[in-house]
């Protein structure tokens, strides 16, 4: 048994001098101190011993176990310690690179146009409200002037959640809100920008979600001419001093008179292009004196107090702005079609 014992050790030691990765050691470990090593094995036998020779050989495996023992854990040390150093190697840093630079972001341009368009109105003491974006049927509609059944509302594909919930089709539900809060008793002169849904199908021209921009002034005398004089001066401010506007009689169930505002067309100055379908104007908000009934059901006396209303989508004021020939760029998210206006913003005509 001493001999098997001595056999036993000299066959691990070598084999763990050749071992050259920690899986191989380890089942190296396994093999001759496991419980059914090598060393295990002959450790059993003992039983057959006489009393005197059983401390003896007890003794001797000891010793074989703990050099074993010993040389393992000895070259586990150096096998971590290698690993350690070619992983340092592979991983190594120069310091003296120079760095990858940041790139700053900024503020996305439909963001930047809605921003634009609320400092301008701000300045003319408009307050900037909002509302929520699933809407019920009576603020988005029948506060509106069109109740259940109107033909108007098949002018609005609408998403309905239930029979009075929807996503809202247009900011307009802010300002019925708005009026109702106030109760009738004062003024009101606001813009409500936000998010509105509509089920279109998604072209160069059209988005199933897109932004809207909502004015409302309600006061007393307030007339048309205000609201052209408003818009004249959004459109000099938003596209050019040199840009003209013009007002065309229209339909919309919340204001009456209603009307479309056309500007001028950049491109011919009014001559005529293919830009303005050889018009010379291009259509770009929708607007009117607010309809008593509207006036009424939010509390004002419509033999008192009138207020105009417009509409505007800043998706549109940005396409023409800067020329952008499709409204799906807005949303995909190209940082090459995005980095584009990071300078422009602000400034460009």
């Amino acid at each position: 048994m001493k001999d098997q014992l001595e056999m036993i050790r000299k066959e691990a030691l070598a084999k763990i001098e050749e071992a050259n990765d920690l899986k191989k050691l380890q089942e190296i470990k396994v093999t001759y101190l496991g419980k059914k090593g090598s060393l295990t094995s002959v450790l059993r036998g003992m039983g057959k011993l006489s009393e005197e020779e059983r401390p003896v050989v007890g003794e001797i495996a000891n010793k074989v176990r703990e050099a074993i023992t010993e040389e393992i854990n000895h070259k586990t040390e150096l096998l971590e310690q290698a690993e350690l150093d070619a992983k340092l190697e592979s991983e190594t840093l120069d310091v003296t690179l120079p760095g990858r630079p940041v790139e700053a972001g900024g503020p996305h341009l439909l963001t930047s146009i809605i921003e634009e368009i609320e400092d301008l109105f701000i300045g003319m003491g408009y307050e900037v409200k909002e509302g929520p974006e699933v809407e019920t049927d009576y603020f988005n509609f029948e506060a509106m002037n069109m109740p259940k059944g109107h033909p108007a509302r098949d002018m609005q594909d609408t998403f309905y959640i239930t029979n009075e919930l929807l996503l809202r089709t247009h900011t307009s539900p802010v300002q019925a809100r708005t009026m109702q809060q106030y109760g009738g008793a004062k003024p009101v002169k606001m813009i409500c920008p936000g998010k509105v849904y509509r089920r279109d199908t998604d072209d160069a021209t059209h988005s199933h979600q897109f932004t809207q921009i909502e004015g409302l002034y309600v006061d007393k005398n307030v007339r048309l001419s205000d609201l052209k004089g408003t818009l004249d001066k959004f459109a000099k401010s938003i596209f050019g001093n040199d840009r003209e506007i013009r007002l065309r009689p229209s339909f919309f169930p919340f204001t009456e008179p209603s009307v479309e505002m056309d500007i001028s067309c950049k491109v011919c100055k009014g001559a005529g292009c293919s830009v303005c379908k050889h018009s010379g104007w291009i259509e770009i908000l929708g607007g009117g004196m607010v309809h008593p009934d509207v006036l009424e059901m939010a509390g004002y006396d419509s033999k008192v107090y009138t207020g105009f209303a417009f509409g505007m989508g800043p998706d549109r004021i940005a396409m023409l702005k800067y020329g952008i020939d499709d409204i799906r760029h807005f949303y995909t998210n190209d940082k090459r079609f995005l980095t584009q206006f990071h300078h422009a913003q602000g400034g460009a005509q």
